[in-house]
C-alpha cells in the first residue's frame, strides 16, 4: 500500500472515530494522518505495513464486537432479579504470552475497556496479568477466550511477517 493510500485510510479512520464529516475535520484528519506517517515513516515503508494495518483493523472490529456483547451481558446482569446471587466477582491471573510493553499495555487496556472486566496489575516477572471479573462463570473458558481473542490478535499485529 502506498503512503498516499495509507494517508487516506488513516484520514477515513479519523472521520469514523470522530463522527463528523466536515471540511475542517477532514483537514485535521489528514494532518494527523500525515504526522503519524511522518513519525513512523520507516515502519510504514516496509512491506509488512499493510498486513499490520489489516490485522489492526481486525482487532478493532473484534474489540467492537466484544464491547457490544459485554455491554449487553452487563446490562442484563444489572437488571436481573436477585442480582446478588448472579454476581460472582473474582480476580484471575491471566498467563501472558505477550512480551513487549506495548503488547501488554494494549491487552490490559482492551480488557479494561471491555465492560465487566478490569486490569489490575502485572506480576513482577511480567508473565501474568491480574484481571477483576464482575461475574466469573468458568475461569478456564475466560482465559481461553482472552488468549484466542485479544492476545492472539495483538501478537499477530506486532509480529506480522
Amino acid at each position: 500500500m502506498s503512503l498516499g493510500a495509507l494517508l487516506v485510510v488513516l484520514a477515513v479512520g479519523w472521520i469514523a472515530v470522530t463522527g463528523g464529516l466536515t471540511l475542517p475535520n477532514l483537514v485535521l484528519g489528514l494532518a494527523v494522518a500525515a504526522l503519524v506517517l511522518l513519525l513512523f515513516r520507516d515502519r510504514f515503508a516496509k512491506p509488512r505495513a499493510l498486513s499490520q494495518v489489516l490485522r489492526a483493523i481486525g482487532l478493532a472490529l473484534f474489540f467492537l464486537r466484544e464491547l457490544l456483547l459485554s455491554a449487553v451481558a452487563v446490562a442484563r446482569l444489572s437488571v436481573a432479579p436477585n442480582l446478588h446471587d448472579k454476581l460472582k466477582p473474582a480476580i484471575i491471573a491471566f498467563p501472558l504470552q505477550l512480551e513487549s510493553d506495548a503488547e501488554i499495555t494494549l491487552l490490559a487496556n482492551l480488557v479494561t475497556l471491555t465492560p465487566g472486566t478490569l486490569s489490575l496489575d502485572i506480576s513482577p516477572d511480567r508473565r501474568r496479568l491480574f484481571i477483576h471479573v464482575l461475574a466469573l462463570a468458568d475461569r478456564e473458558r475466560l482465559v481461553g477466550e482472552l488468549a484466542a481473542g485479544f492476545e492472539r490478535r495483538i501478537a499477530e499485529i506486532f509480529n506480522a511477517p
